[in-house]
Formats: C-alpha cells, structure tokens, sequence
C-alpha cells in the first residue's frame, strides 16, 4: 500500500498586520556572528544534518530532520528558510500547533522566500482550525505570486481549492453531526501507523494494517517499516491484543496489507507489491488462510490499485486504481463477476464520484446500495474526507461529505460500517492520536438521544474519553436500506459436530442464486449480509447429507435485524424429514408459485444424485377452516409437487405423497408466525438403497 502523504499547500495571507520586510533575515555568515566563530560553525554542522534529512522528501525524514534544525534555530531564530522548513516540518507531525510560531516569524522577516513562508502559514492555520487567518493567508499568497511563473495557473487553482477548503469547513463545524469518536486505546493504536480497518458484517473481528518495528526492516524513501496484517477480536466489548497474522498472508521483506474483507468475513483482500501494486486475495480454511492470488488481469493493471470491496451478493468488486490517469491521480472502479464466476474487465465508475482529484479506500455497506470513499476533491474540508453515494433510478448520487468531526482538516480514510449501520471504524491522521494514523470507531447517536454530559461518555465509548465533547445536532445519515445480518452454525442432525458445508443464497422472485460461500471447515460457522427488499432462499448442502433450506422474505423489512440459525444437516437415512421452506403456494390454491422454482430443482438434483431413493412428499396447513377443507388442500399441494418432479423425469415410483392437513403442526397456531411455519411441504426418505 503507497503511503499517504500531505502535499505541501500553497497557501497565503493578506490581512495581517505583519509588514513584508519588517525585520532582516540573517544569514548564516560570519558577517553576522563575528564573536562567535565556534558556535557557528557548530550550527552549520546542525543545520547540514538536518538538511540531509529534510532534502529526502518524505514526512517521516522531515521529522527526522527536526531536532538538527531546532539546534541551529536555537543559534540564528532570524533566518526566514530555517523558519520555514521548522514550520513545514511541524506540520508533517502530530504537534502542527508548533508550526506556527516559526512560520509567522519567517513571514516577519525580510526574505525572497515570503510566498513560500505565507503558503506554510496558510496551511498551519488550516490545520489548526483557524480557517479566517488559513483564508487570508490564501489570499495574500496569491498576491505574492509570479504571474510569469510555469506553476502559477496550478498555483492559482490549488489556492482557489484551499479557500474553498476553509470555507467548506466552517460550515460543516457549525452544524456537526451527532456523532462519538473514539480512539481505539493503546491496545490497539501504537506511536506507528494503524490503518485500513477492516471488519466482518457482526463487527466481532477487526483486521488493519501497520507499519510497526516488528519485522525489523524499513523500507523506500520513507524509512518506514514495512507494512503487516493485524487482526484483534472483540471480547467483553473489547479489543484484544492484535496479533500479526501468520504465512501466508505476512511475507518477510515486503509490505503486506489489507485492502478489503467480505461480509463473512472468510474472504480477505490484500495488496501484493508486484506490478505496481495488485490486488489478492486470500480465504480462510478453517483457523488458517490459503495462498494469497491475484485477482487477475481484469481488475489488475500496471498502474496501482488498491482498496477493495465486495458487494453482498458477491457478484461486484469496487476497488481504487490510479490506470489511464497521467497526473497519478486515483478513481474509483468496479468489475462484475458472470455466472461462472469470472471477473469482466473493470470500468471506471465515473461521474458523479469521480472529482478529478484523488479517490481512495472504498466501501460498498452490506445495503449494496451505498458506496462510502474518501476523497481529497470534491467539497472536502482539507486532505482527504470521508463521502457517500447512494445507487438510486440506475446511477450514483451526487457525494455528500460526511460531516465534521468524522471529517476533519486532516486525512480520514478507510471508513468501513457494521451491518446495522451503528458502528463505524475508519483511520484518521488528528490531534490527541497515539501516532500518525490511528484506528477510531464511530458510534452514530440517533435523533431521539438526548445529548450525553462529559461524565457519561463512559457509557457509549468503549475504551477512552471521545475525543469530541460539544453538544452536537445534525444526525449524519448513514443508510437508507435496512440489512438482515444471518448467521449461525452448520453441524450434524445427531452429533452436532461442524460441518464445512456450501452455503447458497438464492432470490426467489427472480429465481437465481445471487450469492454462494462456504462455512469455516473448522467451526461450521457462516455468516451473511442480506439488504432488505427481497424473497431469499438460503441453502445449506453438504456431501452425504440431505440438503436444509431456510426462507428469509424481508421484502418488507425497514429495520437492521439479525437472525442466529443453526442449521441440522440429516445424512441420507431412511426416516429423515426435510421441510422445503421454499416451496410456495398461492392463497387457499395447490398452485405452485414461480418463487418455489430454485427450491424444487434443488429437490430434482437431490434425487438425481441418489438414483436409489425413495421418497414421501407431505402436505401440511395451518389450522385456519376446516379439517376437511385443510385435508383435501395439503393433499393436492403435495401432488403438485410430486406432478412437477414427474415432468422432470423423475420415475413415478420413487415417488409418493400424502396430505396431513393441520394434524402434525411444527409450531403454535397461536401466532401468525406459528401458522406460517405450519403450513408447509417435506418430504421424508422412504427407502435408501
């Protein structure tokens, strides 16, 4: 993964009442320190240390260069470019505040320099949240500028881009959202990098990536150490101490981090340093992970791509690429996978996400309709924010930035969202951080929530004090489709011993299968995102074991709800009953619906992988009429279904049926829900041989 590093801003300043040459800058000549021979030359020598430092270019070697540079500031604080390169050094740390005493002393100082020291000074205040004096400054450091300069059309557009930036965040601070931001602790932040979170759709599992002295090497001009996968579980509604993962997802000597996560959570994307930077990816095979592989030249190129995310039904990949775009520039670009689970050549998603400047770390929520990403275009309120898009009527929505304080002068990236859209994890490069970038969590406080005092943060920040304490009004919007979050255990009918089965989601209205995964072959476990709105079938099969379906219709649905289900897989034995939940009939009628299709295949491919069985198709109703009613209406139910596997060619005499009417109920008349279940087709394994 390419670090993110802060452009140098060119700023200026026109209303301060600091005079242009107001007092002479000294050189570090002997004219000026004729009694002190010694110490200038002690304070050259700091001064070409902290030159070689800062000459490299990155952030981390400026921060380097800082304590060489302050030791000859500490001999000669009148020399305007040693003031300028303290401030811009300051303003690559965590301590930006320290920046601006040094960068208004050059601006004091008579230098050539004065539109270099007015455009640090500008960003200084902008970093600092003195948005008034960061605009003024702007406008001053246009007026300082050479017209007949090559960079002075860029120039103009970035000043013209860094005005729009202050403006944009004195508006969002004036009606922030209603928000909580923590800091994820000492636990899981060190003076390091953390960044990319990455979490399953129930939030239990946390992955991210970190440049930290563990792996004893460093690597590219920013002498940081490569980059590691980490990953740290929530117990007691805790993180625990990450642990860096194992082969093969950490790799000796290169930089190995995520790039994204699917919803179960068994599907890790990652970075591979070839050609550029590829995309991989890895899947879980019980407590360990696969090889990682490329995802192939369709979504790969020879340019940078990064950050992926997986729609919930598994068949759209959205990932950042900086391919076709000569300034290096990143968009956002996406890939859809055909029926045989090919990866098509990626397309970019273009306007109106696409700004022109510099789209990073996205994110489709479990809804599969709103896209989250950061971006340093658009109506950012400085580096890069977090925004959102809604896929509405065939297009995306114009984005809409996500409000201070998630947004903030400084980089906010990787914004991933739980599945009930109350949890937001994201990393963020502000004041109070343990490091450079640091993991926060986001918890979005619902408009009926009054606001909580200082002494009752405890209550909704889980590990330290949030870092934002003021009063706040707006309520961010987060998502507008209403997720289903099922997940549970696949085992054995009689040991309940896992079981590694396939999971398969179909959308009964359109009778396709949208979505296919497997459990942990270790634990059974499964777990699946389903956006509201639709008719799903969920099916579990496993070798020598009788299919198990499950209806999950949330066509309806306007709420985030989870469902914990386990699911009994029967061997194929004589005596073995299978309700299809997935059969359905129309009122009061033995006629089948066009929705039970996917469900009574799936019948005819069991009986036609077991040519020797035999089996019993059973009607059963509800206790609604009477039993002579009920009786004749469960009969011709299951005759319908035993008439369908005939035309299907499947021989009449394996085949029987029977109708039970509402004489062997599953579940209570009692309640709607009950009655639902009751009225139901199986069938049972007569003969197995």
């Amino acid at each position: 993964m390419k670090k993110i590093y802060y452009a140098i801003a060119a700023l200026s300043l026109s209303c301060f009442n600091i005079a242009l040459a107001q007092q002479p800058n000294v050189e570090f000549e002997k004219k000026y320190f004729p009694k002190s021979k010694d110490e200038l030359k002690m304070a050259k020598e700091q001064l070409e240390l902290g030159l070689e430092e800062y000459n490299h270019g990155s952030p981390f070697n400026k921060i380097k260069a800082l304590p060489y540079l302050l030791a000859a500031n500490d001999f000669n604080p009148n020399n305007a470019e040693l003031n300028i390169m303290i401030g811009d050094c300051y303003l690559r740390s965590t301590e930006k505040e320290q920046a601006l005493k040094y960068l208004e002393k050059a601006v004091s100082l008579s230098s050539p320099l004065k539109y270099r020291a007015y455009t640090l000074l500008g960003e200084a205040y902008h970093l600092n949240y003195e948005f008034d004096k960061a605009i003024a400054a702007f406008e001053a450091s246009k007026k300082l500028a050479n017209a007949k300069d090559k960079a002075y059309q860029s120039d103009m557009t970035y000043i013209a881009k860094k005005i729009a930036e202050c403006k944009t965040a004195k508006e969002l601070m004036e009606k922030p959202v209603n928000v909580f931001i923590d800091n994820l602790g000492s636990v899981v932040n060190t003076s390091f990098s953390e960044y990319g979170p990455l979490i399953n759709a129930d939030g239990s599992s946390l992955y991210f990536t970190s440049s930290r002295p563990d792996q004893h090497s460093i690597t590219g001009s920013d002498e940081q150490f490569n980059e590691n996968i980490y990953v740290t579980h929530r117990q007691a509604g805790e993180w625990i101490a990450p642990i860096k993962l194992d082969k093969p997802i950490n790799t000796p000597n290169t930089n190995d981090a995520a790039a994204g996560i699917s919803p179960s959570g068994d599907i890790l994307f990652v970075f591979l340093s070839e050609n550029g930077g590829d995309l991989g990816y890895t899947k879980r095979n019980g407590a360990t992970w696969t090889p990682k592989k490329s995802l192939g030249n369709a979504i790969n190129s020879p340019a940078h791509e990064a950050s992926a995310s997986l729609s919930p039904d598994g068949r759209t990949l959205y990932f950042v690429s900086n391919r076709n775009n000569p300034n290096g520039t990143h968009q956002v670009y996406y890939s859809n996978r055909d029926l045989q689970g090919i990866w098509m050549p990626a397309r970019p998603i273009g306007k109106p996400i696409t700004s022109g400047y510099d789209e990073r770390a996205v994110f489709i929520h479990p809804n599969g309709k709103t896209l989250y990403f950061s971006s340093n275009g658009h109506n950012t309120m400085g580096g890069y924010d977090v925004f959102r898009s809604d896929f509405e009527n065939g297009r995306w929505t114009t984005p809409v930035n996500m409000g201070y304080p998630i947004n903030t002068p400084e980089d906010d990236l990787f914004f991933i969202l739980n599945a009930s859209g109350r949890y937001a994890y994201f990393s963020s490069f502000r004041k109070g951080g343990k490091g450079f970038y640091d993991l926060y969590r986001i918890t979005f406080r619902g408009e009926d929530k009054p606001a909580i005092s200082v002494s009752e943060d405890n209550l909704i920040a889980y590990m330290q004090q949030p870092l934002n304490e003021i009063l706040m009004e707006k309520k961010v919007q987060v998502d507008q489709t209403a997720v289903t979050l099922v997940k549970g255990v696949v085992k054995d009918a009689k040991t309940e011993t896992p079981i590694l089965a396939d999971i398969e989601i179909t959308d009964n209205d359109l009778s396709e299968v949208i979505a296919s995964f497997t459990t942990n072959s270790e634990t059974g476990s499964y777990m699946v995102a389903l956006p509201s709105g639709k008719n799903y079938g969920l099916v579990a099969r496993a070798a020598d074991y009788l299919f198990h379906s499950e209806n999950i219709d949330i066509r309806k649905l306007a709420e985030y709800q989870e469902i914990h289900k386990d699911i009994l897989l029967n061997r194929v034995e004589v005596g073995t009953k299978v309700v299809l939940n997935n059969i359905f009939f129309k009122v009061s009628s033995a006629e089948i619906s066009e929705a039970s299709s996917m469900e009574l295949k799936r019948v005819v491919a069991m009986l036609n992988d077991n040519p020797y069985l035999r089996i019993e198709v059973s009607g059963h109703t509800d206790n609604t009429g009477s039993a002579e009613f009920n009786y004749k209406l469960s009969m011709e139910r299951a005759k319908a279904v035993v008439d369908y596997l005939i035309k299907e060619r499947i021989d009449a005499g394996r085949l029987t049926y029977v109708g039970y009417g509402f004489d062997q109920p599953i579940e209570s008349n009692a309640t709607a829900e009950g009655r639902r279940a009751n009225r139901r087709t199986e069938f049972k394994v007569l003969e197995n041989k």
